[in-house]
């Protein structure tokens, strides 16, 4: 590759185009027009506190992250609007998924709530042990 399209492809990396909508799950019960903030406690790894705030574009995935996040409330999909720049998010796409599939997203400024879906589909509950039990074997470090 030269060193030409290598920047590009770089530039591209850090800077999506994918114009959403965008969602984030949650067990937090919020309202329109609050801000989502870094600096929470990481869902996988508890001692982390995140640097970044995370979304997706697909639905259904910001449904999974709900139902993987901790704590005791009612499973929530929010629809999100990036307050400033976001990138791919490295976690899933340098190291599981290259070129992004799941359209999943980071940023270190906040994400303002827009809406609520409450329309999406919920994993199988099957499905969710076996998310889990992936994340309790997984001893990869987080990108922070």
């Amino acid at each position: 590759m030269s060193k030409k399209n290598a920047e590009l492809a770089l530039q591209l990396k850090n800077h999506p185009s994918d114009k959403g909508p965008f969602y984030h799950g949650t067990k937090a019960d919020l309202k329109i027009g609050d801000l989502l903030k870094a600096g929470g406690s990481s869902n996988y790894q508890s001692d982390l506190k995140m640097n970044h705030i995370y979304f997706t574009a697909l639905v259904n995935g910001a449904g999974l992250a709900a139902a993987l996040a901790k704590g005791e409330g009612t499973e929530r999909v929010y629809i999100v609007e990036p307050t400033g720049n976001f990138e791919n998010d490295p976690n899933v796409t340098d190291k599981k998924f290259p070129g992004n599939p799941t359209r999943s997203y980071r940023s270190e400024m906040p994400l303002k709530i827009i809406g609520e879906v409450t329309d999406w589909t919920r994993p199988a509950p099957e499905d969710l042990q076996r998310f889990r039990e992936k994340l309790e074997n997984h001893n990869g470090e987080i990108i922070n």
